[in-house]
C-alpha cells in the first residue's frame, strides 16, 4: 500500500502544476497583494505540485535576493484564499486547488552538494603528489 504514495505524479498533475505555477507567478509579479510583509519583495514560484485529485496544490517559493523566508510564507498563507480566487479566473479547471506554500529548499541542497563535491574533488581527495 505504501508504494501508491511514492508513485510518480501523473502527466495531468504535472501539466496542472505547471499551469498553476505560471498563473501564480504572474499574479505575484503584478503586485496585487497588499500585505506589508510582501511589499517590495520579489517572489519566484519554482514549482507547484498538485495532489492526485487536483484539489490541493503546494507552491514552492523563494524570495529573490534572500531575506526572511518565514514571514513571506505566512503572508502567502494569509493570501491563499485571495490567490485561489484569482487563479480560478486565470486557469480553467473543474476545481481550483486549495493552496499551501513552502520555501523551496532545493537550491540550498544543490549548493551544499556542490560544495561537498568541490571540497572532495580529484585533486583534493588524493594524498599522492604525483612525484
Amino acid at each position: 500500500m505504501s508504494r501508491d504514495r511514492a508513485k510518480a505524479p501523473s502527466q495531468r498533475q504535472l501539466r496542472v502544476g505547471e499551469e498553476l505555477r505560471h498563473a501564480l507567478a504572474q499574479l505575484l509579479a503584478r503586485g496585487e497583494l497588499r500585505d506589508p510583509d510582501l511589499a517590495g519583495v520579489p517572489i519566484t514560484v519554482t514549482e507547484v505540485r498538485a495532489s492526485p485529485d487536483l484539489k490541493n496544490a503546494t507552491a514552492f517559493v523563494m524570495p529573490l535576493g534572500g531575506g526572511e523566508e518565514a514571514p513571506i510564507v505566512e503572508a502567502l498563507t494569509r493570501a491563499a484564499p485571495f490567490l485561489r480566487g484569482r487563479l480560478a479566473r486565470e486557469v480553467t479547471l473543474k476545481f481550483t486547488p486549495a493552496l499551501t506554500f513552502e520555501i523551496d529548499r532545493s537550491f540550498a541542497e544543490a549548493e551544499r552538494i556542490e560544495a561537498i563535491l568541490r571540497d572532495t574533488g580529484p585533486d583534493k581527495g588524493s594524498s599522492d603528489d604525483g612525484a
